[in-house]
Order: structure tokens, then C-alpha cells, then sequence
């Protein structure tokens, strides 16, 4: 029986696993108690605060022993609890890949440094989707109309009325198109 020895980039593993999910469900549960963009709220930092605890807690997940490091095994141990087969060497090289000490562990800095890394790359993603929906390339926002062209393209037909009624849902600042952080909050 071969096996696939091909060791991918860490991004690979992490972006194409549960663990992406598990953090937007987390996300998504305690969203509701974070002010919203356009609050007067927003410049505060709780919200870095408990982005960074969430972290914290999708770490201690992997972190099975308890001493702040994730291991080879313990990487391992996790994909395996969600179906997810990994060599050691697989693990090992992820894990040398994003090691910033040399000590073949991964510490809470270096998961940080990875969950930015993935936040970044959504972010790109997002704004390419963005730009598919603007009826005037660069404007920097989706009108209804733009919005009924895409869904129209993607063969999910709607009414322009519809599609205003879509857009004002997501609408904080009340101009009846969206910008990008509003889409941002939409697709979170």
C-alpha cells in the first residue's frame, strides 16, 4: 500500500483542515458580543484581546501536555482526532518550517505568526471576490446592480429589488451599496 510522502507547506495543512472551520465557528459564537466596524467602539483593542484568546484556546487544542509547545506528535495526534492522516516527518517539517527558535516546538508565537499568515491569505481571497461583485472595477463598493449581475452569472437569478434588499441588510453606513469592510462583515 503506498502512502504519500509529499511533505506540503504548512499553509497547506492548516488551510485545507478543520481547524480553519473550528476557528470561524468560535469566531462566529463570539462575534455577536464584539462591537461591529462602524461602532464608536471599534478603535478599542478588546476586540485584539479576544481574537487573541480565541487563539489561545484553539492552541491549548493542540497543545495536548500542557507545556505551552506543540510537538510532532501532539500536530499529529490533532489531524489524526479529525480524520486528517500525517506522517512524523510531515509533522516534523511543518513544525521546521514555522520554528522561529530552533527548538523543533511550536510555541504560541509561532501559531500566532501562522494564524496571521492565514488571515492575510482569507483577506486576499476575499478582496478578489469583492472586486468579482463591483459593477465598475475599482470603485470600491457593490451596487444592487452589480450584485444582480454576479448572482445572475453564478445562476442564482434575483430581482434588483432583491438584491437592495441583500445589500441593506449588510449596510451600516446606510448609502445602499456595500464597501469592503461591510462585505468583510458579511462573509464573517
Amino acid at each position: 500500500m503506498a502512502t504519500d510522502n509529499r511533505i506540503p507547506k504548512p499553509s497547506k495543512w492548516f488551510s485545507n483542515k478543520s481547524l480553519r472551520l473550528s476557528l470561524h465557528r468560535r469566531r462566529s459564537k463570539s462575534s455577536s458580543t464584539l462591537s461591529s466596524p462602524s461602532s464608536p467602539m471599534s478603535p478599542c483593542t478588546p476586540q485584539n484581546n479576544s481574537k487573541e484568546n480565541e487563539l489561545k484556546e484553539v492552541f491549548r487544542h493542540f497543545d495536548s501536555d500542557g507545556d505551552e509547545k506543540i510537538s510532532a506528535l501532539e500536530l499529529r495526534s490533532y489531524f489524526g482526532s479529525i480524520g486528517e492522516y500525517m506522517s512524523h516527518e510531515q509533522a516534523q517539517a511543518v513544525i521546521d518550517d514555522l520554528d522561529s527558535d530552533g527548538d523543533k516546538l511550536l510555541d504560541f508565537k509561532d501559531f500566532l505568526s501562522l494564524m496571521k499568515r492565514e488571515a492575510n491569505e482569507e483577506d486576499d481571497d476575499l478582496k478578489k471576490a469583492f472586486e468579482m461583485f463591483e459593477m465598475e472595477k475599482g470603485s470600491g463598493c457593490i451596487t444592487p446592480k452589480g450584485l444582480q449581475r454576479m448572482l445572475h452569472r453564478l445562476g442564482d437569478a434575483k430581482s434588483y429589488d432583491e438584491c437592495v434588499a441583500m445589500i441593506h441588510v449588510f449596510d451600516t453606513d446606510g448609502n445602499g451599496v456595500l464597501d469592503f469592510q461591510e462585505f468583510h462583515q458579511m462573509m464573517a
